[in-house]
């Protein structure tokens, strides 16, 4: 795979053959390329100035000299995002998917690829989204990397590898792409693992190389420190950057709001959030009053964070789902249910009633928060009869609520309508009943939910977690079932629990 640096220039775009329109009488409104070869779109005129396209190709197959041509719909980059995100097979990874693409598609090109790794990463497949770049890598000098790939890649090797890996990356970067992204990313990773020595370091390196003329850097910093719950070092950095002339973006702005709240300084909080205000250079959207608000909420101001929840609703834009996914959160958390059913109202009139997974999982939350059981399942069977994708994390949403309050009947009875519809526990659903009949002292039943999860075939190994083996294992000792006992034990051998040392005690005692 061949590196460019960010400022390689990128290639032009294939040149169009205009033809007449009594010449392509074929073709197509769908832009189109050449089948086989260099790719080309030959463009007809139906009127003075409306460009159609087609996709023409010699034919392999008894050509005689033959030109082929039909009319193929564009890539979907969406459609392949989407049948990378549903695959649960530990055994098929993305580059499994991208060569079967290929192979009954067309060649995939990198903005195609960046693209869905951008998807990915927004949904928080990391490990999806860094099988793309390496199926990327794989291919020599096909794909065209520069520093912002590299910075993403370090970014996602962070995430799924570790840190080690990532600073194993980074030290075999080629010189010039050890630029402002692929530094600042390095530092994001020093950032999120807390690793306050090494993310001081790296600051002072970009500095050096005059790589902290804007806030990025900086945001990460105050996040670690405040993250390690350093609060005055916050106040430092935002010295800092007030003496280097380093202009405040609405992150910074954020974050220091975060930290004031997190101090309980609500004087000094709202100081900020005036000084953001007049900030011609700042626009303050509806993150800012999200946050606002939590914080308010944080420090018992329901009143205050109500009025910053209306200031959200003023500030949404477009088709924002993330933004109605809050409302219903933080109007649950002030217990305002009329407002979480007027939001739900809302979210659903602006998708024309698609609503997402993850709206459902936030409605169910907010309406398990309210403690209200009859609009829970409302919207539980609502949910289920709505979607073919069936998360299971909205299922465990509901089977919590009541496993929490005794019912494990009731959460018992929500699992089994989300198999009839087709859906797929996975080992937390079968946790968190278990849960509920530990609570009910029903051994047989734990047992059951726990071979449920230990026969999952999805991505990662489900151990069972120790507090709830020991509590089994008191269970079986109290009914004297040695035939529980051989049942727990073949749990924990499937599941590989006995190789750990932590297991065997809780097997010896």
């Amino acid at each position: 795979m061949r590196l460019h640096a960010a400022i390689s220039p990128t290639p032009s775009p294939p040149h169009l053959i205009c033809l007449s329109a009594r010449g392509s009488s074929s073709c197509s409104g769908i832009p189109l390329g050449l089948r086989l070869g260099a790719p080309h779109l030959i463009a007809g005129r139906r009127r003075s100035s409306e460009l159609v396209a087609i996709r023409c190709s010699i034919s392999q197959v008894h050509s005689y000299g033959t030109v082929d041509y039909e009319q193929r719909p564009p890539l979907k980059w969406s459609s392949l995002y989407r049948r990378i995100s549903i695959t649960e097979n530990p055994n098929v990874d993305s580059a499994t998917v991208l060569e079967q693409w290929e192979g009954a598609e067309r060649k995939l090109s990198k903005w195609d690829l960046c693209r869905v790794v951008k998807e990915l990463r927004r949904f928080g497949r990391f490990k999806r989204a860094l099988e793309v770049y390496d199926w990327m890598a794989s291919h020599g000098d096909r794909f065209i990397l520069n520093s912002s790939d590299n910075a993403i890649q370090l970014d996602l090797i962070a995430k799924v590898r570790g840190i080690s890996h990532a600073e194993g990356y980074f030290s075999i970067l080629p010189c010039i792409f050890k630029d402002r992204r692929t530094y600042g990313a390095l530092l994001n990773a020093y950032g999120k693992a807390k690793m306050r020595d090494k993310a001081e370091a790296t600051l002072e390196t970009m500095k050096g190389k005059g790589y902290t003329d804007d806030a990025l850097p900086f945001n990460v910093m105050m996040t670690l420190y405040m993250n390690i719950a350093e609060h005055r070092k916050v106040y430092a950095i935002i010295n800092e950057m007030k003496a280097k002339n380093v202009s405040f973006d609405l992150y910074s702005y954020n974050i220091l709001i975060t930290n004031c709240a997190t101090m309980g300084d609500v004087e000094e909080m709202e100081r900020v959030v005036q000084e953001m205000i007049v900030d011609a250079r700042v626009n303050a959207n509806w993150t800012t009053y999200t946050t606002l608000a939590t914080m308010y909420i944080r420090l018992g101001e329901f009143d205050k964070a109500e009025n910053c929840l209306k200031e959200v609703e003023l500030r949404m834009t477009g088709r924002d789902r993330a933004s109605f996914n809050y409302l219903l959160g933080l109007y649950s958390s002030i217990a305002k249910r009329d407002e979480v059913y007027r939001v739900w109202k809302r979210y659903k009139s602006a998708f024309g009633g698609g609503i997402l997974n993850s709206g459902y999982q936030s409605m169910l939350s907010s309406l398990v928060k309210l403690g209200d059981i009859e609009g829970t399942e409302k919207i539980y069977e609502e949910w289920l009869s709505s979607t073919s994708r069936l998360d299971p994390r909205i299922c465990n949403v509901v089977m919590r609520s009541y496993v929490r309050k005794g019912g494990v009947g009731n959460a018992k009875r929500i699992l089994d309508r989300f198999v009839e519809k087709g859906g797929v526990p996975k080992p937390l659903s079968w946790e968190i009943l278990a849960e509920g009949y530990l609570k009910e002292k029903m051994v047989s039943e734990v047992l059951w939910c726990m071979e449920g999860a230990a026969a999952y075939k999805g991505l990662g190994k489900w151990k069972p977690k120790q507090a709830a083996v020991a509590e089994t294992f008191a269970l079986c000792r109290e009914e004297d079932s040695e035939e529980s006992v051989k049942l727990l034990m073949d749990v924990l051998r499937r599941t590989g629990c006995l190789e750990k040392e932590a297991y065997k005690l809780l097997v010896e005692t």
